[in-house]
């Protein structure tokens, strides 16, 4: 069973089709004019500046060469073309993030860079896992910022679970994070969620950090973490490729949550990462609101970049 299907997928559409640059761009550059192949040039242009990606732009163009649409096509056949493209290389990535009784608890790692939405994520899985009768701890291994455990320790209180923190400032987050499993074993917690430190992918020491909690939690179970999930703002564009790029190495992202999707025109983004990473993208965040951390639909998101 998968939480995040809580949520509904009808807002997805309406959210990013009114802000779509791929939607805009295809309109004004469509609309008005027959399909002549210089056209096709500022068509692969505009598909780079929407974030997907040169070589996502080139395979969609190519293939849109291939068609041999006639000149007069309408606007609606461009679009499900289009669409249906898009669907073609999200498809793989979606994937549900599922609640798994045999493992107990299962130890979900949010990893991502300051100001992506780590701890806003992570309360608002805790409250749904509540919401399906889901006993969670918390962990807050971002040990220097104060804020962040502040602000977990409000969403534990919402969702009624257990949080553990450090023990003073600066505590190592590794010793934070084996405490917090020793608990989540002994009172009978389905789910251990860790919240770490935001960090800039360039900064070796910070990630280190990260390996240091994995090696860590292994000491107490070999198959632990059970997710290690990169949470990247879409609204960041192209520099979300590097997060995941270094993030991946580091300590083996088994899926992605996107966030911001809000009012942002960078829904390309999710496109370029699916197309070269192929990693499972769990679930996508389009505002503040419990229900506005949704379940990825490929079709549907794809849709909604076109603007249908």
């Amino acid at each position: 069973m998968s939480f995040f299907s809580l949520f509904s997928k009808s807002k997805i559409q309406n959210e990013l089709a009114a802000s779509s640059k791929i939607s805009n761009a295809i309109t004004q550059l469509f609309t008005h004019k027959k399909l002549e192949f210089e056209i096709l040039e500022e068509l692969e242009e505009m598909l780079i500046m929407s974030d997907v990606g040169a070589d996502t732009a080139m395979r969609i163009v190519s293939n849109f060469k291939s068609k041999k649409f006639p000149k007069n096509i309408s606007l609606t056949e461009i679009k499900n073309f289009f669409s249906e493209e898009l669907e073609a290389i999200l498809l793989p990535c979606q994937k549900s993030l599922e609640i798994n009784d045999n493992i107990k608890p299962k130890v979900i790692i949010l990893n991502g860079v300051n100001g992506a939405g780590k701890t806003t994520t992570i309360g608002k899985i805790a409250f749904n896992l509540k919401n399906h009768n889901k006993k969670v701890t918390i962990a807050a291994c971002d040990t220097f910022r104060a804020a962040a455990s502040h602000q977990l320790e409000i969403w534990a209180k919402r969702a009624d679970c257990e949080i553990v923190s450090a023990c003073r400032d600066g505590e190592d987050p590794a010793a934070v994070s084996y405490r917090a499993f020793e608990i989540a074993k002994k009172n009978g917690s389905d789910f251990l969620l860790i919240d770490t430190a935001g960090r800039l992918q360039n900064k070796q020491n910070l990630m280190d950090e990260l390996k240091k909690i994995g090696s860590v939690l292994r000491k107490s179970d070999a198959s632990a973490p059970h997710e290690n999930i990169l949470i990247l703002d879409a609204t960041t564009g192209q520099n979300a490729k590097s997060q995941l790029d270094i993030f991946n190495q580091t300590v083996e992202i088994t899926g992605l949550i996107i966030t911001k999707l809000d009012g942002s025109a960078k829904g390309g983004i999710v496109v370029a990462l699916a197309n070269q990473f192929k990693k499972p993208i769990y679930a996508i965040g389009i505002g503040e609101k419990i229900e506005d951390l949704q379940e990825f639909d490929a079709k549907n998101f794809a849709k909604s970049l076109i603007g249908i």
